[in-house]
């Protein structure tokens, strides 16, 4: 089986957690980070075919789920929709931890779970996005094309741009985010928040 992109399906989110968990530390594998494995999905995954499904896609080959863009078209309007519908149940499921001190990051994703800050959303760019892809199918096309399609589902709705966040030590993902038209719009601790001009 070639691999292909498709429109989400209810089915393909939990091929989609793992593939936010083997991605989740800077693009390589996070597995070794959470002691929930689910702790990465529900934060940068789940919520958003939940929300909209149709501004989530996926590629998929012969192994599953390999990769997928998930998205909103108003960030304002989706974290009020978390604070409504998506946060209260997680929070009752995984009670607030302390930091263990042993290496693990399951305390800071509780937190932003339990006490979600509002974000800074650039005025020309309402949508963002969380784009992940295994490493084998990278360098064929397939980020690309899951950003292009989006792009054209949003532009379909009339959304003037869009922004992601990514890891300063990702440089890899910021060269491709650049090369894909992509701007480097502020800077951060935690790395960059990088706009796409959908006009």
């Amino acid at each position: 089986m070639t691999a292909t992109l498709r429109p989400f399906h209810p089915s393909d989110l939990p091929g989609m957690y793992r593939v936010c968990l083997l991605t989740g530390a800077a693009g390589g594998d996070a597995t070794s980070l959470y002691r929930s494995p689910d702790l990465l999905g529900h934060v940068y995954c789940g919520p958003y075919p939940t929300a909209d499904p149709g501004l989530s896609f996926v590629v998929v080959d012969a192994q599953g789920v390999a990769g997928y863009v998930v998205a909103t078209a108003g960030t304002a309007a989706f974290e009020a929709w978390c604070e409504r519908a998506w946060w209260p149940v997680l929070r009752a499921q995984h009670p607030q931890v302390p930091d263990p001190r042993d290496g693990t990051e399951d305390h800071a994703l509780l937190a932003r779970i339990h006490h979600p800050e509002p974000s800074e959303v650039p005025a020309d760019a309402p949508a963002h996005l969380h784009v992940d892809l295994l490493p084998r199918l990278q360098g064929q096309g397939w980020g690309r094309r899951l950003i292009e399609t989006l792009a054209d589902a949003l532009r379909a709705r009339g959304v003037p741009g869009v922004h992601l966040g990514v890891a300063a030590q990702n440089t890899r993902a910021v060269a491709f985010y650049e090369h894909l038209g992509f701007r480097r719009d502020a800077s951060f601790d935690w790395g960059h928040r990088m706009v796409l001009d959908l006009r």
